[in-house]
């Protein structure tokens, strides 16, 4: 889920190969594994982008912007392959170090609710939406959305 403009951008096929040259060349460079996994996912092959993605996650150097996106990258690949569990705890991970970071909230609650944990995701959302919308609708009911977020179960 990389939304960088890059050469790979153009011709993602050969970039592949370019990529995947430079990865085996320069294990350890967490940008090229960053850029690896994300035309690995344009392309589709969201299983193949797995390892590039957990390669750069664990490197150093990354800058920031491109880390927030590896996670939130890896979390929705998981998620992609069915594999729940692994997008929540990488989603997590993610907040952890960013945690006003609306795309991670947003993309962990889809995978609670892929997990059943529905409350959770509901409570993400309505947080999420109460804080960041701008509809004159939403921003008048706000602090009764971030109070009803806080206890769905509540009558008022």
């Amino acid at each position: 889920m990389c939304l960088m403009n890059a050469p790979e951008d153009d011709r993602p096929d050969e970039s592949r190969e370019q990529l995947l040259d430079l990865a085996a060349r320069f294990p350890d460079d967490a940008g090229v594994a960053y850029r690896a996994a994300c035309v690995h996912d344009r392309l589709g092959l969201e299983a193949e982008a797995v390892p590039f993605y957990e390669r750069c996650l664990a490197g150093t150097g990354l800058p920031d912007e491109d880390r927030r996106g590896a996670f939130l990258g890896l979390g929705s690949t998981y998620r992609v392959l069915g594999q729940y569990t692994r997008a929540v705890e990488t989603l997590r991970r993610g907040i952890a170090e960013y945690p006003d970071d609306g795309g991670l909230r947003t993309f962990l609650a889809m995978a609670l609710y892929n997990t059943g944990e529905h409350h959770e995701a509901m409570h993400l959302l309505l947080d999420l939406l109460a804080a960041t919308s701008r509809d004159p609708s939403v921003q008048e009911y706000r602090r009764a959305i971030a109070l009803y977020a806080g206890d769905l179960d509540g009558t008022g």
